[in-house]
């Protein structure tokens, strides 16, 4: 049975649908420049209440239900049931709320298309049917409106009250693809029937409003993209079979409203200033000369190994067979700050190579020879196992005869930390117990370490670049909300200008080089020009010495240590023939020394503090009595104690070597007090 064919392609067709959303836009700011002249800056008005304006989006429509029957004398050989499709709206509006309140109303009223296509069903034939239908409405759509925070984010929803303008669709039944040879069969196009002409529903949505204009303009401007969900509650097109439709609508709507002029009495008209803004120049100085110290750091003649094992701990360095001949003592470097920041890291590093030091000056003195003393809680057989391994270390790395090397187990060493009567930190205690001693007759394989020369050469420096924290910095706070762009002149004693920007950030730096050129130094009338958001420009001056950057003169000295054993604040007997021979005759005329002693974090708070200042207090009274038998007194001496203090101590103390090396009392030595 063919259906109607008396459908007129053009008979629902207006001039809105055809309207494209960027046309609407177009028009409507074309109008807002004619209707809205320049308003005076002091001038102000109300925001509208009311506003009007179009509102276009996309309808994006899913069919769910079936549909069977198309007209009353049209029913194809098959059930159509889902379908999805894309349609346009677009609708005046009229939006009614009052400033700085939450609930509004919203009245839009125009074209609604809920086109879609359905998906393909194959017929008994196994032929393919295609079904499209172009249902649109007339759309009449009350809200209230919604802003929960006061805010531009508002919510709306209300009822849908659609009347239909367009039924028609599109039917095809297709070519069984087994009989490709078949003649086609034509287009059924028709108007679908049991049509519901008015349908009532429902729509919750959300908005948010953009100001295009300001409060300075009568007419005012608002941007409002916004999206809403229509259920398929109440939303049954046709009065038969299942057939519904659920849309999601997204969009956006152009509204204009005009405010109410803001009358102020003559004597208080109130003229709206720029925001100001605080303007100022830093420019840091030159640094002071920094101090650094080289460093002759003392090997302590112990390896400490973890309980429950014989082998070396993994926090050694160790080496491999083909790396031997590219170790080099001094290439462990030890140039450090004054300040004690990053030692620990340093000096351990030097610690963690004591074997690949005394391998390498086995090498190099081929007839000196060694004692191992493994020392182990378990007792000498242990202990011996300790020694082996270090042996075992030297002699297949770096090839170092056995015959060279003894080794000997015994459960405690000749110098315990544990004391007979101890009962506090044992633990502590016996991991610093547990260790391989290195003995030697020969002086030469355990003598303090220290590398590279006393002194570097300025000319191997390399050129340093000026560090960012030394250019000059133009803050410029509130220059965000105040500019729209600024910029800054210098002129110098000469009357030179120059001129940097613009910028729209709030601080900008710019190296002293870029500013003085050839100069070194220079005084600099400063000028910032700044240009307003609203069209006025703003100026402000102070003036600036601005230096040069150069890197800071490095003032060196010597650093040595000297260690003590455990909660002892007398020098052993090499020490202090080492403070007396070695370190008094390096402090130089009218010199400063620094003493500061430390201790490790066995034992309490207050006994290691005074324990730290006896050690000092004792490095101090040997270097005076060797100076003095020299006939020196022009020596001037700063001592000081920190105990156990984790900020101050050289070392952390988490391993038994490194709160071995935090009994200690650190020297450094300046010329002319420096």
């Amino acid at each position: 049975m063919k259906a109607k064919n008396n459908f007129n392609e053009n008979s629902c067709q207006t001039w809105f649908p055809n309207l494209t959303l960027k046309s609407i836009l177009l028009i409507a700011l074309v109008w807002f420049n004619i209707q809205t002249p320049a308003q005076a800056q002091e001038v102000q008005y109300t925001k509208p209440s009311w506003w009007f304006g179009v509102a276009g989006g996309a309808n994006f429509n899913f069919y769910e239900g079936s549909t069977h029957q198309l007209t009353s004398d049209f029913t194809p050989p098959v059930v159509f049931h889902e379908g999805k499709g894309i349609g346009l709206f677009v609708a005046p509006l009229i939006e009614y709320y009052r400033p700085e309140t939450r609930w509004g109303f919203m009245f839009q009223a125009g074209y609604d298309n809920r086109k879609a296509t359905f998906d393909q069903v194959d017929s008994s034939c196994n032929c393919p049917t295609d079904l499209k239908t172009n249902i649109s409405y007339i759309t009449v759509e009350p809200s209230l409106r919604f802003a929960p925070f006061k805010s531009n984010l508002f919510l709306f929803a209300g009822p849908r009250v659609a009347f239909n303008m367009d039924k028609s669709f599109t039917y095809q039944l297709g070519i069984n693809p087994a009989y490709p040879n078949q003649a086609p069969t034509p287009e059924v196009k028709g108007d679908l029937s049991d049509m519901n002409k008015t349908i009532i529903s429902m729509q919750v949505g959300l908005g948010f409003d953009i100001p295009l204009s300001s409060q300075t303009s009568k007419t005012q401007f608002v941007l409002s993209p916004f999206a809403s969900f229509h259920p398929y509650f109440g939303q049954d097109p046709r009065s038969i079979e299942t057939l519904n439709i659920t849309t999601i609508r997204a969009g956006v709507a152009l509204k204009f409203g005009q405010g109410r002029l803001v009358t102020v009495p003559e004597d208080k008209v109130v003229v709206v200033a720029d925001p100001e803004v605080q303007f100022s120049v830093s420019a840091p100085a030159n640094e002071p000369t920094k101090v650094r110290v080289r460093e002759v750091f003392p090997l302590r003649n112990y390896v400490f190994f973890n309980v429950g094992s014989t082998e070396i701990p993994s926090r050694y360095k160790l080496l491999k067979i083909e790396e031997v001949k590219d170790f080099r003592e001094d290439q462990l470097e030890m140039v450090t700050p004054i300040n004690q920041s990053g030692r620990s890291e340093r000096q351990m590093n030097v610690y963690y190579n004591v074997i690949n030091i005394l391998g390498d000056r086995m090498i190099k003195n081929p007839s000196t020879t060694i004692t191992l003393f493994g020392s182990s809680e378990q007792g000498p057989q242990e202990g011996k196992a300790m020694a082996e391994s270090v042996k075992f270390y030297l002699v297949n790395t770096f090839g170092i005869k056995g015959s060279r090397i003894t080794t000997k187990g015994q459960s405690k060493p000749n110098i315990p930390s544990t004391q007979p009567g101890g009962t506090l930190e044992l633990d502590l205690l016996r991991e610093g117990d547990r260790r391989v001693s290195i003995e030697s007759s020969s002086p030469v394989l355990l003598q303090e370490f220290q590398s590279g020369s006393d002194a570097k050469s300025a000319a191997a420096m390399p050129l340093q670049e000026a560090p960012i924290e030394s250019y000059v910095v133009f803050d410029v706070k509130g220059a965000n909300e105040a500019f729209s762009a600024w910029s800054i002149q210098l002129v110098d004693e000469t009357g030179k200008l120059q001129t940097f920007g613009p910028y729209t950030q709030e601080s900008v730096s710019l190296s002293s080089k870029s500013i003085l050129g050839d100069k070194t130094q220079g005084d600099y009338k400063v000028t910032l020009t700044g240009q307003t958001k609203s069209g006025n420009m703003v100026t402000k001056e102070t003036t600036s010495h601005i230096v040069l950057w150069e890197p800071a003169k490095i003032e060196e000295g010597l650093r040595y240590s000297i260690i003590y054993e455990f909660n002892a604040s007398k020098a052993i007997t090499i020490y202090e023939k080492y403070l007396t021979e070695v370190v008094a005759p390096k402090i130089p005329a009218n010199g400063k020394v620094i003493i500061q002693g430390h201790a490790d974090i066995i034992g309490n708070d207050a006994h290691n503090l005074k324990l730290s200042q006896a050690r000092a207090n004792d490095v101090r009274t040997i270097l005076e009595s060797a100076l003095s038998k020299s006939g020196r007194s022009d020596v001037k001496f700063e001592v000081s104690a920190y105990g156990e203090d984790p900020n101050q101590s050289p070392f952390n103390n988490k391993y038994p070597e490194e709160r071995f090396y935090n009994r200690t009392v650190i020297i450094d030595i300046f010329n002319n007090g420096k």
